[in-house]
Formats: C-alpha cells, structure tokens, sequence
C-alpha cells in the first residue's frame, strides 16, 4: 500500500502529524470561492426525460479514444439487465427504467432461477394486486374480530414507512425479498414526501395501496412499538404463540416492528416457527428502517430457495434494487441533466459521500482528514505538487480529466477538495474536476424536494467507476448496491489506531441492529458465526451489524 498520506512520494515529505494534516486541511479549505451550479440550478432545465450522449454505442475504437484524450467506450448496454426487467412497459412512462444501464458497469448476472421467480411474481401480483377482483374481497376481512376465512391464494406484506430515505429503502428491498420467499404481495403505503420520486416496478398493476383502503392513517399508536397488535406484543401477552397455526384463533392482520429500536418479543419474527406462523396471515403490515435481509439467509426455511435465487451472496440488494427503484422522470431528469453538465467526459469518475450524524457527531477537521488521507494514500486521487515553480511548469495531461462528485450535507468537503485540486497541479499530470450537486445541511426527509435530491444523488453516485463512502450511512450503501461497487469505507476518526479507510469485501448493506437471539438454543449467540456468508460488518466498530459475503 503506497505510504502518500498527504505528500508526493517524489516531490514532498510525508506529513504524518495530525496537525500538520489539520493545518493543510484547513488552508484549502478557507481559500477558493468558485463552485459547480447546484443541482437546484439544472432542476430548472425544461427537459425531464433526457437520454445521455450514448458513449457506449460510439463506433471508435479504445486507441481512438486514448489518442484523443475521451474515455474508452463501453460494450452495448443491456436495457434488461440480463433479463432482470420486464420488457413490458411502456419506456416514455418510466425512462430511467431502460436507460440506467447506460451508465452502470457492473458484470454481475442475475440467476436464471431470479429471473423466473421475478416473472411469477408479476404475475402474481397483478392477479391479487389493488383493484382486484382477489384485491376486493380480501378487504373485508381487515375488519373480521379474528383471522377466520381470510383469502389464502393471495395474502400481503404492506411496506410503513420509517427514517431517511436511504434507511427506507434498506427496508423495502428486504421487505421485497421476504415477499418473494412467501409469495405474497409487496404493497406500499406512499407517504406524500415520496410523491412522484418513483416508477411502478411491476408491469400493469401498481404496488402503492389505493387511496380508498379500509386503513388510512398508519402514522398511530396501533402501528408502531406500543401496539397492541405488534406481534412482539401479542406474543408476551401470549394472544398468540409462536405455533399457533388456526386462523380461527388469530388476530385478522397482523404488525410487525422491526426497526433499530425493536424489542426482544419483536425480533421473535427471525425465529423458524415464526415463519410458518406468518404464513396464516392475509395482511401483515411491516414497519422497519433496516436491511434485514441478512437475517432471512439465518433460517433454515429460506436456505435452499435463497442459495437458487443468489448463487453470489453479495448480489441481493444488487439485484433488487435494481429491479424495484426507478426513479420517475422528474427524478430523472435531475440525474442526466447534471450528469451531462459535469460528469459525461471525464475520463474517470470517482463518488465521494461523507455522512455525519446529528447524535454522533465528528469534527469537520477530523472527518476531513480522514476523507484525504484515504484518498491519497489509497491512490484513489493523485498527490499535489507544493513547489511553486512546478505548479506553473507542470504540462497538461493528455488523459481525459478525473471528476469526483461529492455528495454530503455540508459544503466543506467539497471546497476543500475543490480548492486542491484548482490551486495546486497533480504530481501525475491528471486534471482533477470536483462537484457538488446540492447542500441541504440538515436531513429534511420530510420534503418530498429533499427525496428527490437524494435519490438524484443516490443514482449520480453509483455511475462512478470508484466509489468513497461512510461508515454506517444507508445512503452510501443503495449507492454502492446500485453500482455494484465495493466501496472505499471511511472510518470514524474515534480510534487513530485503525486506518482512515478500509476497502468493503461485499458490496451488501449491513443489518445495523441485527438480533442476537438464538431461537433454538434459547441464548444469545454470535450471529455472524453461524454460516459462513453471514458475517460482522466492516463498518461497525459493535458485533451486533450483519453483512451478507461470498
């Protein structure tokens, strides 16, 4: 690993003292006030469904492309995705659907068996889906006094939902993937700050409950961790038990609590016998703000179907995310506009995202430093040149320039990296251009505006060849899901012992809050000791996340 940290191998001495670093950081960042147009400025452009200058279908050669300084051209893209997508829609309504592909490199192929399973699952879903003549008559058992007579041939699991987008999203691919063990039918309930931020997945039906459903506020007490039908709930106030298995005895829907904060009777939904209990219910209502998916691989039930389904464990949030998150065409419209103006003729594209929370908060110094001592001494970014007359003398590069998108709430980390690579030339003669969609300073999941910003940026970031992330943030994992990256993980600067980033073994989200409850055994266990794809998360410094490996 070559030593750069904040110096030229060849052209400067190592900086290794942190105040020396601090002291550097902060001279870049003060100075400079020139930057990128906002995001907000290109939301303005009249076109919402723009298609990007296919470089992949140019007719040139990667020596032609070399000798001119352009990046190489890419092979055909594949608009299905290897099959992935349905061919049944109509393209105009959705365009990022089929047109993502050309921005994404990722050689992963979905199994022939997922594909199949996909397309019984449309079906399945616009046989049972809303408006339904199945749809209609499973509604009147919403208000039955027990679960007798509910409608087996279609039964449902409806998304609630719960945090930042990123952690929504974490939730409804996982909900997706325990519909598709279950063969039942993943609806929404659509907050209003999500409004027009996504495409139907699902050919000629709709996943979102219609605005006459029996049920129409879930944001109460009945369905969040106090409920009284929470399954945590019912079970330690022994309503139900874990092998209860007549429909007769039980509640008519059913509300699951699984979000950071579940508790002990809550996570009895990992256990086996749970499984099969849930089978009974026509309507289960999920609330969850994390990627549970890797506990799904812990059970037994669900092994042979998921080693069929995912042959390459790290490929499940890759390939649903895929599948299930298009973003809509005023969305879209947001992502090539910017693209275009910023990113399209770099030669390499490098995605930044910092993320700090409100209620572990790091300073910016120290998070900065921690930004630029992974990227130089990775090599992800080329070393500056101090020396004043070779700044001048330096010869322009004849490669195409290095863009590098950061994506934070801050505009700090972009200055800085901004004013880098304006004031000083690269030590391997490479243009460096740094931009910065947007800048909210403060999460405003709330606003339908600052979704879609987010999900923009989401997308815009896993177009990078290369991708920086932090620790912990769900926003940087649908990035790195949607790339099929493994990314760079920047590190909290807690302990300056460990180093100042680590690179992912898998490119999956970690399950934050996993449970350690051993069901069988009756105990809490090591959970990511059980089967060897199942492991501790890298970006964790506390064994309680889960990660899905090859």
């Amino acid at each position: 690993m070559a030593d750069k940290f904040l110096a030229g191998a060849s052209t400067r001495p190592l900086l290794v003292a942190a105040a020396s670093l601090t002291a550097v950081v902060l001279l870049f960042w003060i100075s400079g006030t020139t930057r990128s147009l906002p995001l907000d400025s290109l939301i303005r452009s009249s076109s919402n469904s723009f298609s990007p200058p296919d470089r992949e279908l140019k007719n040139c050669s990667a020596a032609a492309a070399a000798s001119t300084g352009g990046p190489p051209p890419r092979s055909l893209p594949d608009k299905l995705l290897g099959g992935l997508l349905s061919p049944d829609f109509d393209e105009a309504s959705c365009v990022s659907r089929y047109k993502s592909s050309q921005f994404w490199h990722s050689n992963h192929t979905p199994s022939s068996y997922l594909l199949r399973k996909l397309r019984n699952y449309e079906a399945l879903h616009k046989k049972c889906g809303p408006n339904t003549e199945l749809f209609n008559r499973s509604l009147p058992h919403l208000n039955a006094s027990t679960g007798e007579g509910g409608n087996s041939e279609c039964n449902y699991v409806v998304w609630l939902q719960a945090g930042g987008l990123g952690n929504r999203l974490m939730a409804l691919v996982s909900a997706f993937l325990y519909a598709l063990l279950n063969d039942k039918v993943l609806l929404l309930s659509v907050p209003g700050d999500l409004h027009d931020t996504f495409c139907e997945p699902f050919p000629d039906t709709s996943w979102a409950l219609p605005s006459d459903f029996p049920i129409s506020n879930f944001e109460t007490h009945d369905f969040y961790g106090q409920s009284a039908r929470s399954y945590g709930n019912l079970l330690k106030n022994k309503v139900i038990s874990r092998n209860s298995t007549e429909r007769a005895l039980l509640p008519p829907f059913l509300y699951l609590h699984l979000t950071h904060d579940a508790g002990d009777s809550d996570k009895m939904f990992y256990c086996e016998d749970a499984q099969s209990l849930l089978q009974n219910f026509t309507w289960i209502f999920l609330r969850s703000n994390q990627y549970f998916a890797p506990a799904l691989f812990l059970m037994p039930q669900y092994d042979e179907e998921l080693s069929r389904l995912f042959p390459e464990k790290e490929t499940v949030f890759h390939h649903l995310s895929r599948y299930l998150l298009h973003p809509s065409n005023s969305v879209w419209g947001y992502v090539t506009r910017y693209y275009e103006a910023y990113l399209a003729n770099a030669g390499d594209r490098l995605g930044i995202q910092v993320r700090i929370f409100p209620n572990a908060p790091v300073k910016f110094e120290l998070m900065l430093a921690q930004v630029i001592n992974c990227t130089l001494k990775e090599g992800i970014l080329p070393d500056t040149l101090i020396d004043a007359a070779a700044n001048s003398s330096t010869a322009m590069g004849t490669k195409a320039p290095k863009a590098v998108l950061v994506t934070s709430l801050q505009t700090g980390y972009f200055e800085t990296l901004r004013n880098m690579f304006y004031e000083r030339a690269t030590a391997t003669g490479e243009v460096v251009g740094v931009y910065q969609p947007s800048h909210e300073e403060t999460q405003r999941t709330e606003r339908q505006g600052h979704n879609a910003k987010a999900l923009a940026e989401m997308y815009l970031l896993s177009f990078s060849d290369t991708l920086v992330t932090s620790a912990f943030s769900t926003f940087g994992y649908v990035a790195q899901g949607l790339a099929g990256l493994r990314p760079w993980i920047v590190m909290r600067p807690d302990d300056r012992n460990n180093p100042a980033c680590l690179r992912a073994s898998s490119m999956e989200p970690c399950f934050h809050f996993a449970p350690a409850y051993d069901c069988k055994a009756g105990r809490n266990v090591d959970k990511g000791k059980v089967v060897p794809h199942v492991r501790h998360c890298e970006d964790l410094n506390f064994h309680w996340g889960l990660k899905l490996f090859d």
